[in-house]
């Protein structure tokens, strides 16, 4: 694995061992930040499930303003510090090390929440009840952490169903590459209320 563009450009990433986390391939992640290009730079960026951080540090690489990663599991987190500090980063970013739901919920108790504009979450493929739990909890009670108009990507199984709506989410793109997909959902006012 490695940074494909920005100012940390061809550094190489470490990928967890074993096969409870899955990286996104270099080329996946190349089509999300073709996609994201017009909305990464100043972004405030959060990385779910964020495993070896790959996602979350090419948003930082292309000139995200900050990038929060949530990962629970400890041989993931051992890698993505190890990965941050492979890369020299020492601010912009922050590890939430607890579960994706807990994070979420205990950020929208936050008396004044960070708002996102951008959003990934990866669950593992085999946890399919994440993704809709997650989707869920960010197009209804976490929907306090998304900026106006932002946008939530899932990773998912190319043959996975996603819903086309989770509460304020509603999908406006899905993009299939070899067995994986990704599923873009904009946050609106609209669509919680149809």
């Amino acid at each position: 694995m490695r940074i494909i563009a920005g100012s940390l450009r061809s550094r190489s990433l470490e990928a967890p061992p074993g096969l409870a986390t899955r990286p996104t391939s270099d080329r996946l992640r190349e089509t999300l930040f073709n996609v994201l290009a017009p909305r990464i730079k100043g972004a405030a960026f959060l990385d779910l499930y964020a495993g070896s951080g790959a996602v979350g540090m090419e948003a930082l690489s292309r000139g995200a303003a900050s990038v929060d990663f949530v990962e629970k599991a400890p041989a993931a987190l051992k890698v993505l510090r190890s990965n941050l500090e492979r890369l020299g980063l020492t601010a912009g970013f922050h590890i939430h090390a607890a579960a994706v739901g807990a994070t979420l919920r205990k950020m929208q108790a936050a008396p004044r929440p960070e708002r996102y504009e951008v959003v990934f979450l990866d669950p593992p493929w085999d946890a399919t009840t994440e993704y809709a739990a997650t989707l869920r909890l960010l197009g209804g009670a976490a929907a306090c952490l998304l900026g106006d108009g932002a946008l939530v990507i899932a990773e998912h199984r190319r043959k996975e169903h996603l819903e086309d709506r989770y509460g304020s989410l509603a999908r406006t793109r899905l993009l299939e590459q070899g067995d994986a997909a990704l599923s873009f959902y904009i946050a609106s006012a609209i669509a919680a209320h149809e």
